[in-house]
Protein backbone atom coordinates (compact mmCIF):
# COMPACT_ATOMS: atom_id res chain seq x y z
CA UNK A 1 0.00 0.00 0.00
CA UNK A 2 2.94 2.33 0.59
CA UNK A 3 3.79 2.38 -3.12
CA UNK A 4 0.21 3.46 -3.93
CA UNK A 5 0.27 6.03 -1.11
CA UNK A 6 3.53 7.54 -2.41
CA UNK A 7 2.21 7.73 -5.98
CA UNK A 8 -0.94 9.52 -4.85
CA UNK A 9 0.99 11.87 -2.56
CA UNK A 10 3.54 12.75 -5.27
CA UNK A 11 0.75 13.52 -7.74
CA UNK A 12 -1.40 15.38 -5.19
CA UNK A 13 -4.33 12.99 -5.70
CA UNK A 14 -6.98 11.97 -3.19
CA UNK A 15 -8.37 8.45 -2.83
CA UNK A 16 -11.61 6.87 -1.71
CA UNK A 17 -13.18 3.43 -1.94
CA UNK A 18 -16.59 1.84 -2.31
CA UNK A 19 -16.40 -1.75 -1.12
CA UNK A 20 -18.89 -4.57 -1.18
CA UNK A 21 -17.36 -8.04 -0.77
CA UNK A 22 -14.27 -6.69 1.03
CA UNK A 23 -16.41 -4.81 3.58
CA UNK A 24 -13.82 -2.09 4.17
CA UNK A 25 -10.66 -4.21 4.11
CA UNK A 26 -9.07 -2.04 1.42
CA UNK A 27 -9.69 1.11 3.44
CA UNK A 28 -8.35 -0.54 6.59
CA UNK A 29 -5.20 -1.75 4.82
CA UNK A 30 -4.58 1.58 3.13
CA UNK A 31 -4.96 3.53 6.35
CA UNK A 32 -2.35 1.31 8.02
CA UNK A 33 0.17 3.40 6.08
CA UNK A 34 1.46 6.25 8.28
CA UNK A 35 0.21 9.56 6.89
CA UNK A 36 -2.63 7.96 4.91
CA UNK A 37 -4.92 10.84 5.87
CA UNK A 38 -2.93 13.08 3.52
CA UNK A 39 -4.53 11.30 0.55
CA UNK A 40 -7.33 9.02 1.79
CA UNK A 41 -10.69 10.75 2.28
CA UNK A 42 -13.04 7.89 3.09
CA UNK A 43 -14.85 4.72 2.19
CA UNK A 44 -18.37 3.43 1.82
CA UNK A 45 -19.07 -0.19 2.67
CA UNK A 46 -21.95 -0.97 0.36
CA UNK A 47 -22.48 -4.59 1.28
CA UNK A 48 -26.19 -4.57 0.44
CA UNK A 49 -27.94 -3.52 -2.76
CA UNK A 50 -29.94 -0.93 -0.82
CA UNK A 51 -26.75 0.83 0.27
CA UNK A 52 -25.37 0.63 -3.26
CA UNK A 53 -28.56 2.27 -4.52
CA UNK A 54 -29.55 4.68 -1.72
CA UNK A 55 -26.15 5.85 -0.50
CA UNK A 56 -23.77 5.39 -3.43
CA UNK A 57 -26.30 6.01 -6.20
CA UNK A 58 -25.96 2.83 -8.25
CA UNK A 59 -29.07 2.51 -10.40
CA UNK A 60 -31.46 -0.29 -9.44
CA UNK A 61 -31.88 -0.93 -13.14
CA UNK A 62 -28.17 -1.65 -13.48
CA UNK A 63 -28.29 -4.19 -10.64
CA UNK A 64 -31.46 -5.78 -12.02
CA UNK A 65 -30.13 -6.01 -15.57
CA UNK A 66 -26.53 -7.11 -14.97
CA UNK A 67 -26.54 -8.51 -11.42
CA UNK A 68 -24.86 -7.11 -8.35
CA UNK A 69 -21.64 -8.94 -9.25
CA UNK A 70 -20.90 -7.30 -12.59
CA UNK A 71 -18.57 -4.91 -14.36
CA UNK A 72 -21.44 -2.46 -14.79
CA UNK A 73 -22.18 -2.28 -11.05
CA UNK A 74 -18.48 -1.96 -10.18
CA UNK A 75 -18.20 0.89 -12.69
CA UNK A 76 -21.16 2.79 -11.22
CA UNK A 77 -19.85 2.22 -7.69
CA UNK A 78 -16.51 3.81 -8.62
CA UNK A 79 -18.02 6.68 -10.64
CA UNK A 80 -20.65 7.57 -8.06
CA UNK A 81 -18.20 7.03 -5.19
CA UNK A 82 -15.74 9.46 -6.75
CA UNK A 83 -18.40 12.17 -6.68
CA UNK A 84 -19.85 11.23 -3.30
CA UNK A 85 -16.46 11.17 -1.57
CA UNK A 86 -15.12 14.12 -3.61
CA UNK A 87 -11.88 12.35 -4.52
CA UNK A 88 -9.61 12.25 -7.53
CA UNK A 89 -9.47 8.45 -7.57
CA UNK A 90 -12.09 5.99 -6.36
CA UNK A 91 -11.69 2.23 -6.38
CA UNK A 92 -14.62 -0.16 -6.02
CA UNK A 93 -15.15 -3.89 -5.73
CA UNK A 94 -18.14 -6.20 -5.96
CA UNK A 95 -17.97 -9.97 -6.03
CA UNK A 96 -18.64 -13.39 -4.57
CA UNK A 97 -16.34 -14.32 -1.68
CA UNK A 98 -18.36 -17.38 -0.68
CA UNK A 99 -19.30 -19.72 0.71
CA UNK A 100 -22.33 -19.07 -1.49
CA UNK A 101 -22.72 -16.83 -4.52
CA UNK A 102 -25.04 -13.88 -5.06
CA UNK A 103 -27.91 -14.58 -7.46
CA UNK A 104 -26.66 -14.65 -11.04
CA UNK A 105 -24.16 -16.62 -13.04
CA UNK A 106 -20.92 -15.51 -11.35
CA UNK A 107 -19.16 -18.20 -9.31
CA UNK A 108 -17.55 -17.89 -5.89
CA UNK A 109 -14.18 -16.23 -6.35
CA UNK A 110 -15.31 -13.92 -9.14
CA UNK A 111 -15.08 -10.19 -8.52
CA UNK A 112 -14.97 -6.91 -10.40
CA UNK A 113 -12.75 -3.96 -9.57
CA UNK A 114 -13.24 -0.49 -11.00
CA UNK A 115 -11.08 2.62 -10.73
CA UNK A 116 -12.63 6.01 -11.54
CA UNK A 117 -10.46 9.05 -12.29
CA UNK A 118 -10.87 12.28 -14.23
CA UNK A 119 -9.75 10.28 -17.27
CA UNK A 120 -12.61 7.78 -17.05
CA UNK A 121 -13.29 4.40 -15.50
CA UNK A 122 -11.27 1.21 -15.82
CA UNK A 123 -12.97 -2.10 -14.90
CA UNK A 124 -11.40 -5.54 -14.57
CA UNK A 125 -12.80 -8.99 -13.81
CA UNK A 126 -10.71 -11.25 -11.62
CA UNK A 127 -11.06 -14.71 -10.16
CA UNK A 128 -9.35 -16.05 -7.07
CA UNK A 129 -9.55 -19.57 -5.71
CA UNK A 130 -9.56 -20.23 -2.01
CA UNK A 131 -11.54 -19.81 1.14
CA UNK A 132 -13.69 -16.75 1.81
CA UNK A 133 -11.07 -14.57 3.48
CA UNK A 134 -8.36 -15.63 1.03
CA UNK A 135 -10.60 -14.38 -1.80
CA UNK A 136 -11.34 -11.12 0.04
CA UNK A 137 -7.66 -10.50 0.78
CA UNK A 138 -6.81 -11.31 -2.83
CA UNK A 139 -9.35 -8.71 -3.93
CA UNK A 140 -7.72 -6.07 -1.70
CA UNK A 141 -4.32 -6.77 -3.26
CA UNK A 142 -5.83 -6.57 -6.74
CA UNK A 143 -7.53 -3.28 -5.83
CA UNK A 144 -4.19 -1.88 -4.70
CA UNK A 145 -2.38 -2.98 -7.84
CA UNK A 146 -5.04 -1.81 -10.28
CA UNK A 147 -5.41 1.54 -8.54
CA UNK A 148 -1.65 2.02 -8.68
CA UNK A 149 -1.61 1.32 -12.42
CA UNK A 150 -4.68 3.38 -13.33
CA UNK A 151 -4.71 6.30 -10.89
CA UNK A 152 -2.69 8.76 -12.97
Amino acid sequence: MEKLYNLLLENKLTLGSVESMTAGLFAAEFTNVPGASKVFKGSVVSYSCLVKENVVGVKKETIDKFGVVSAEVAKEMAEKGRKLLDVDVCVSVTGNAGPTAEPGDKPVGCFYIAVATKNGVFVEEQKKLGKRNEIRNGAVLAMRDITYLKSI
